[in-house]
């Protein structure tokens, strides 16, 4: 589990390949301090396990899944990544709860100033977008940022200075890809509703979740 709060831009020190797997060799420093082997950390908001330590790199594997749908195939050598290590229990949340499992990958659309802001418009999935609420919460590369807007196929984030000083949305422009992950909880209460294996006398609705404040 992590929260979205990026501890560590790193650098990709190498990325090798092979048929449908492969793995990545990561140089950072901060998110290496008590790290074990084993350990979880997320890569541009993929969780992955440290197979191997130095001391200024890590290497995880990454298996077919994470390659087909993340936008992790695409880094190279030189590609700035958004590093953070598992939540522990008694840190703050400062972001939201965020698995590090990626729904699927985004493109960004556009990106207009506002103010001392930057308002970044992404591409995606309509599949993706269902799970996307205006003022709700999505994990963009890992970085847990609030909803600006939502269209059937695109939505929009606000960037503050410290997020694209702080992140490889330094490095982004229009046409990039990112990796997102919804809400969790959106999820369950998605899956809930829509399964065909629930009980069809239940009292909870749609309506019922909008009349308090759980849907807008």
């Amino acid at each position: 589990m992590f929260t979205g709060i990026i501890e560590e831009k790193g650098i990709v020190k190498s990325i090798t390949l092979r048929g449908e797997s492969g793995f990545l060799e990561i140089q950072c420093q901060k998110v290496l301090e008590d790290t074990k082997l084993g350990d979880s950390i997320a890569v541009n908001g993929a969780c992955l396990t440290v197979t191997s330590l130095e001391q200024d790199a890590f290497t995880a594997d990454v298996m077919a899944e994470t390659l087909r749908r993340t936008s992790l195939k695409e880094l190279k050598k030189g590609s700035f990544v958004n590093l953070e290590r598992a939540l522990q229990i008694g840190h703050r949340l400062g972001g939201h709860m965020v698995s590090g499992h990626v729904d699927g990958i985004g493109i960004i659309r556009k990106l207009e100033p506002q103010g001392i802001a930057m308002v970044m418009t992404i591409s995606t999935k309509s599949s993706i977008t269902e799970g996307i609420i205006e003022k709700g919460s999505v994990a963009i590369d890992g970085i847990s940022l609030t909803v600006v807007s939502v269209e059937e196929e695109a939505f929009s984030v606000s960037l503050i200075p410290h997020t694209i000083q702080e992140t490889n949305l330094a490095h982004k422009k229009p046409g990039s890809t990112v990796n997102l992950e919804t809400d969790m909880i959106g999820k369950y209460v998605k899956k809930f509703l829509t399964s065909e294996t629930r009980d069809s006398d239940s009292s909870i609705t749609m309506d019922l979740l909008a009349e308090n404040g759980f849907l807008l």
